[in-house]
């Protein structure tokens, strides 16, 4: 595997996304904290947050009407930049084939770039919302990490690549999500009631917010356009290393 597919991701000019607004990054120690919302457990001494994530998907539309709605809402914004997972598992497979997710995800923004390594366990559905278990941890150096990975000898299996907007409403993360090629979507991630609130702020159709995987999101703008999907810099330039049905 090319060393550079291997690496967390390299920085590049993205357009300006959402009216051109400028990017931020907080880098702090308490960025880990803000970005993480659902249903939060004990957090262990050893720095691990144990989580259980419960989120919904849409496509968006228009990204700045919603945006301007979750900020007379009172929002805050947490992020603005460029936001990068790399998914790592076995030759063969054997973390999907569990539904458990090993990934290193990078923000950068601002010339500043945090770092964290999840494990995701397996996906359950529970009236409506999609919940998972999930630990997390900060990562000072994403691509010595991933040198051990490959040396331990996993292999990145998908990388995601987007540019996004995260505000905290209310308690519930609200994101939205802007790929290389496909539709702009909002994730929006916190318990059930503080989910549904952020939906009402939004003002979008409650009946497109699902539980879908992001290969779901691909399939049917691929359908609806019938053209490729790109939602990696790898895909863009069409290197088709990456099975995106394993997203």
């Amino acid at each position: 595997m090319r060393r550079e597919h291997r690496r967390a991701g390299h920085r590049r000019r993205d357009r300006p996304l959402f009216g051109g607004r400028a990017a931020c990054v907080r880098c702090g120690r308490s960025l880990r904290r803000s970005h993480r919302h659902g249903c939060r457990r004990a957090r262990d001494p050893r720095g691990l947050i144990d989580m259980l994530e419960v989120e919904l998907k849409s496509v968006v539309d228009d990204v700045e009407r919603c945006r301007a709605a979750v900020e007379q809402a009172g929002a805050t914004l947490v992020f603005a930049g460029r936001l990068e997972d790399r998914r790592w598992d076995t030759p063969d497979r054997a973390m999907l084939a569990r539904d458990h997710v090993l990934r290193v995800r990078v923000y950068r923004g601002g010339g500043h770039a945090r770092s964290e390594l999840e494990w995701k366990g397996p996906t359950r559905r529970d009236t409506n919302y999609k919940l998972r278990e999930e630990l997390g941890t900060s990562v000072s150096d994403p691509d010595a990490l991933a040198e051990i990975l490959t040396q331990l000898g996993y292999e990145v299996s998908i990388a995601i690549d987007r540019v996004v907007v995260q505000y905290d409403l209310g308690g519930a993360m609200v994101r939205f999500e802007h790929y290389p090629r496909m539709d702009d979507l909002v994730e929006v991630e916190g318990t059930p009631e503080q989910i549904e609130r952020a939906i009402a702020v939004l003002g979008l159709v409650r009946g497109g917010f699902t539980t879908d995987r992001l290969p779901d999101f691909v399939r049917r703008y691929e359908e609806r356009t019938g053209g490729r999907a790109a939602i990696s810099d790898a895909d863009l330039a069409g290197d088709g290393s990456y099975d995106v049905s394993n997203a």
